[in-house]
C-alpha cells in the first residue's frame, strides 16, 4: 500500500526530499504557497535581463550537486577563480595559480596581500584537501577571524581579501562566522568552480522540479499550508483551500514558517539580511577577467560582479549586467536611490578612466533573511530531520548549515527518514 506524503515548501530542500520520496514509491504531493517554486533561490525576467533573487552563485565542488542535478543541462557559466581587488585608483588580481596558470603572475606580484600569507593559503587549501566534507561541520569550532589568525595570517590579508570576500559568501565582513562555513566552502571552492546557470538561478529549483515531477511527485502552488494536527493514525494537512489526512509530513519552509508548524524552538529564526542591486551598463565591459570585484577600500558596495561578463545570456543586446550586495544592520532601510548612488561613486572610484554615466538601476532586492545566523557552535544546536513531531520531519538547511548544499542535502536525508520510518 502506498503511502500519502505532504512536503510543505517548494525550495530545494522540500523539491530534492519529493523527487527521494516519489523514487522510494510514496504518493507525494508539494504545496508551495509561492505561484513558482524554488524558495530563495528564484530568477525573474526584466526588460530582458536575468535577475536571480540576491547574488547567488553554484559552487560545483558540493557534493549534493552530482546526485541531484544534472549539470550539464544547467548550461553552467562558469567564473575564474579568485578576485579582483578594488579600491580608488587601484585593481589588483588575486587567483590560484594551481588552478589558474594564466593569472599566476599577478597573483605573486599582487601587493595587497604578502606573500607569506599567499603561502599560508596554499598550506589551508592542502590541509583541507585531505579532509572529507563530512568532518568538516563536526571539528571544533571558532569564528572565521580565530581560525585564520590561528593559521598565522596577517590582519591586512583578513582586511584586504577575506573579509570582502567572505562577507559575500557569508554576509558578515566581521567574520565573526563558524569557521567550518569557512572550511566547508574553501574546500568546495579548491575542489570544484563557481558558476550560474545560462538562464539564471531559477533553473536548478526549475530542474530539481521537474526531476520530482518525472519521479511521481505533484507539486501545488499558490496555496499554503497553514497548519498541521497529528492524530492517532495520522496527520491532517489544512491549507488555504482545503484539508486533507496523511501518513506523514515534511517541512521544507522557511525557518520561522517551520517553527510555528512544528513548535520546535531549536530551529534557528535569526536571519541575516542584505541587499542587492542590478544595473545596466553601456559602452565597454569592466574587463576583470570573469571575476567579482572586492571592496577593499570600503564596506559599501560589498562586492560588484559583472554578471554579463560570466553570462552573456544574463543581458539582451550590448548592454551589461552587474550586480551590487550591501551588508550591514542597516542597510536594508536605506533608500535604493542612495544604494546606486553609492556603486555609481565607488565604480567612478575603482575606474578613474571611464565614465559611468550610463549606469542605470534595474532592481533592488531588499532580503532580510538570506541565511539563517551562523555563529561559533551554532551547529551543534540545530534540530535532526526527524525532531518535527509525530509523523512531521524537517527539510531545510537549518538541519545542515545555510547553503544550496545543506538545502539539498537535508532534503535528501528527510526523505530517507520518512522511508526508513513509515
Amino acid at each position: 500500500m502506498s503511502r500519502s506524503i505532504v512536503v510543505v515548501g517548494g525550495g530545494l530542500a522540500g523539491l530534492v526530499a519529493a523527487r527521494h520520496l516519489a523514487d522510494g514509491g510514496t504518493d507525494v504531493t508539494v504545496y508551495e504557497q509561492h505561484e513558482t517554486v524554488g524558495g530563495r533561490v528564484r530568477s525573474r525576467k526584466h526588460r530582458g535581463f536575468i535577475l536571480d533573487r540576491g547574488f547567488q552563485v553554484l559552487l560545483t565542488g558540493y557534493p549534493a550537486l552530482e546526485r541531484e542535478l544534472d549539470l550539464e543541462a544547467l548550461e553552467l557559466r562558469y567564473f575564474n577563480p579568485g578576485a579582483v581587488i578594488a579600491r580608488p585608483g587601484q585593481r589588483s588580481v588575486l587567483s590560484d595559480p594551481l588552478r589558474d596558470p594564466l593569472a599566476a603572475f599577478e597573483t605573486v606580484t599582487n601587493t595587497e596581500v604578502s606573500f607569506s600569507d599567499k603561502l599560508r593559503t596554499l598550506a589551508v587549501r592542502r590541509d583541507l584537501a585531505g579532509r572529507s566534507f563530512e568532518s568538516l561541520l563536526s571539528r571544533s569550532d571558532s569564528s572565521i577571524r580565530e581560525y585564520l589568525r590561528e593559521w598565522g595570517f596577517s590582519e591586512r590579508y583578513l582586511s584586504n581579501f577575506i573579509a570582502p570576500f567572505y562577507g559575500g559568501i557569508t554576509l558578515d565582513r566581521s567574520l565573526g562566522t563558524s569557521k567550518r562555513v569557512f572550511e566547508y566552502t574553501f574546500k568546495a571552492l579548491s575542489d570544484g568552480r563557481t558558476a550560474v546557470p545560462a538562464d539564471g538561478m531559477g533553473a536548478i529549483s526549475r530542474q530539481l522540479a521537474d526531476r520530482a515531477e518525472k519521479a511521481g511527485a505533484e507539486i501545488v502552488t499558490g496555496e499554503a499550508v497553514t497548519e498541521l494536527k497529528p492524530k492517532r493514525r495520522h496527520t491532517t494537512v489544512v491549507t488555504d483551500e482545503d484539508r486533507r489526512a496523511v501518513d506523514a509530513v515534511v517541512v521544507a519552509t522557511q525557518p520561522s514558517v517551520a517553527a510555528r508548524l512544528t513548535g520546535n524552538d531549536d530551529i534557528p529564526t535569526d536571519g541575516v539580511g542584505c541587499v542587492t542591486q542590478y544595473y545596466r551598463l553601456e559602452g565597454p565591459p569592466l574587463k576583470t577577467g570573469k571575476r567579482l570585484l572586492l571592496n577593499a577600500g570600503d564596506t559599501a558596495p560589498n562586492t560588484i560582479v559583472p554578471l554579463s561578463e560570466v553570462a552573456p545570456e544574463y543581458a539582451t543586446g550590448d548592454d551589461h549586467l552587474l550586480n551590487a550586495t550591501f551588508l550591514g544592520e542597516n542597510v536594508l532601510e536605506t533608500s535604493s536611490e542612495q544604494l546606486a548612488a553609492q556603486t555609481h561613486q565607488t565604480l567612478e572610484a575603482w575606474y578613474p578612466e571611464r565614465s559611468f554615466e550610463s549606469l542605470r538601476r534595474l532592481e533592488t532586492d531588499r532580503i532580510p533573511f538570506a541565511q539563517f545566523g551562523q555563529p561559533p557552535g551554532v551547529h551543534d544546536s540545530l534540530p535532526d530531520v526527524r525532531d518535527g513531531g509525530r509523523r512531521t520531519y524537517l527539510a531545510g538547511e537549518y538541519t545542515e548549515w545555510s547553503s544550496i548544499q545543506g538545502a539539498m542535502e537535508s532534503g535528501r536525508k528527510a526523505a530517507e527518514a520518512v522511508l526508513e520510518d513509515r
